[in-house]
Parts: structure tokens; C-alpha cells; sequence
């Protein structure tokens, strides 16, 4: 590398002296459990670039690489996905781009699904705190804010199993974009919904620990949503509750009704005009008017 290389590396990285880079040092210091007691996260690795989070930490617990408690941060993604691998992407040092390794052995796969929705609440719980922004959730992933009156989506969830015993899950949050920055109109931040901090550091430490707080409830609970409190939260923050939809199912299906619970397997269920009440697991769902 010629000093001029050098030189235009650092420039680069500093050239937006509003999104400074994380300090994998004191997040490490502010996180990891001392001597592998006490908390959840065992280590915490920020790389500059990545593809995917998700993708890179699913690889390193197939590979006998990562235990659970694992972070892996990016200060920006080329290939982050979300759901319907719908592609998320943002300049470097704008968002939160993260994914955890979680193997909660002791609950029964079959409540495995939560996951994501717990995530959910971890994420605005910690952002309501941190931000202090107003955070809503979109079933089944998506975080909302509010700009200029407008609901907006701000980030999203992805979570994918990694081996037998383990999933991933995977966090993209929208910090400092500015409006020129945003992907499509639909899009927000935390800077243009008026947050109170956009230090991303914090943000990211508030988010860690929610989640922690609420896997160990859910994991405590054996999965179990309503001993755990996690479906009265979910439901008390879900944006799509109350709310005329229409849900885009697998197999060029639609279903359009109000949309009047979360059941005990996390499934959204919608009350169509006939006045049958059906449960719905995976889809995409589009809210058809304002709360």
C-alpha cells in the first residue's frame, strides 16, 4: 500500500465525522460475561465489511466456531437479507448490523419460532430506552417509527437456524440515514423519527442487553410465551394488531381481514368478512389503513 493509498484508506474512513466506528474493545468490556459466568454474550467481533452477519456466524457454528452468546458486528453489509431475502443495504456506519448465536436447549423446537417476535421486543424495548423513540412492530419483523407523521420502517429481523441445536438471529437497524440516503420512500431511521441519542454504541449496548433480559425469560420459562410475558409484550407493541391487512401467503395466496391476535405459536391471526378467524405463520403482510 503506497502512503497515498494510506491516506485516502483513512480518509475514507473517517469521512463522516457523524458516524464514528465502533469500539470493539469497550463493547467487549461492557458485554462479555467475566470468565464465562453470569451473562449471555461470550464474545463480541465488529468486522469493517461483510456480505452477511447472519450468513458469516451461521458458517462459524457449523463450523464448530462460535458458542452461543456469539456477536458478530459489521460496519457495513454488501448482502445483508431480509425476509423473502429481500435485500438490506445502507452506507457503511449508518446502522446496527449484528447477529447472535442463540441454542436454548432447554425449550422445545417447537416454540423455537418465537424467536424472531422476541427479538422484536428486545430490539424497541432497548431503543425506547436508549433512542428515545416511539417503536412499534410489524409482524412478523419489521421495526417501525414515525417521520413526519408517517410510519416508516427503521430495521428488521432475521433469524435462521444454524445446525441442529442453534439459530441465528440477525438484527439491521436504520441509525443516522439521512432522507437522500433512503433506499426506497418507505424507509426510516432513528435520526429522522427524532431520536435522542444516535450513538451507536449505546444503542447497541441497550438492544444486547434487552435481548439478553428477554431470552433469559423466554429460555427460563421453557419457551413458553405467556409464563415468559413475551406474547402480552409482543402484542402490546404490535403495530399490526387492530388493523384491516392483507397477507401474502406462499402458494400466490391472499387473505384480507382485520388482523385481532397473536396466538400461542406466534402466528398472526386474521378475522376475515365470512367471520372465520384463520392463523397465519409465515406470509407477508401489507396494514391497508393508518392505526
Amino acid at each position: 500500500m503506497t502512503p497515498r493509498d494510506a491516506a485516502d484508506e483513512n480518509n475514507n474512513r473517517w469521512s463522516d465525522l457523524d458516524r464514528p466506528p465502533l469500539k470493539e474493545t469497550g463493547l467487549r468490556k461492557a458485554l462479555v460475561r467475566d470468565g464465562g459466568h453470569g451473562g449471555l454474550y461470550c464474545d463480541v467481533v465488529i468486522v469493517q465489511r461483510t456480505g452477511s452477519t447472519n450468513s458469516d456466524l451461521v458458517a462459524r457454528a457449523l463450523a464448530g466456531e462460535a458458542d452461543e452468546g456469539a456477536v458478530l458486528v459489521a460496519e457495513e453489509q454488501t448482502a445483508g437479507r431480509g425476509r423473502l431475502d429481500r435485500q438490506w443495504t445502507a452506507p457503511a456506519r449508518s446502522g446496527l448490523f449484528f447477529s447472535v448465536l442463540l441454542k436454548p436447549a432447554e425449550v422445545p423446537v417447537a416454540r423455537w419460532g418465537w424467536l424472531p417476535l422476541l427479538t422484536g421486543v428486545a430490539v424497541a424495548t432497548g431503543l425506547a430506552r436508549a433512542a428515545g423513540v416511539d417503536t412499534s412492530l410489524k409482524w412478523p419483523n419489521d421495526l417501525l417509527v414515525t417521520v413526519d407523521g408517517e410510519e416508516r420502517k427503521a430495521g428488521g429481523i432475521l433469524a435462521e437456524r444454524a445446525g441442529a441445536d442453534g439459530v441465528v438471529v440477525g438484527v439491521g437497524i436504520n441509525v443516522t440515514l439521512r432522507a437522500a440516503e433512503l433506499p426506497v420512500p418507505q424507509a426510516g431511521s432513528l435520526a429522522l423519527a427524532g431520536a435522542v441519542s444516535t450513538d451507536r454504541e449505546t444503542l447497541l449496548r441497550a438492544v444486547l442487553r434487552s435481548l439478553e433480559d428477554w431470552y433469559g425469560r423466554w429460555r427460563a420459562a421453557g419457551g413458553d410465551p405467556g409464563v415468559s410475558g413475551l406474547q402480552e409484550a409482543y402484542a402490546a407493541g404490535c403495530a399490526t394488531l387492530g388493523r384491516s391487512v392483507r397477507a401474502e401467503l406462499p402458494g400466490d395466496r391472499s387473505l384480507t381481514g382485520e388482523a385481532v391476535a397473536i396466538d400461542g405459536d406466534g402466528r398472526l391471526v386474521i378475522a376475515t368478512k365470512e367471520g372465520v378467524q384463520e392463523p397465519v405463520g409465515a406470509g407477508d403482510i401489507v396494514h391497508l389503513r393508518p392505526a
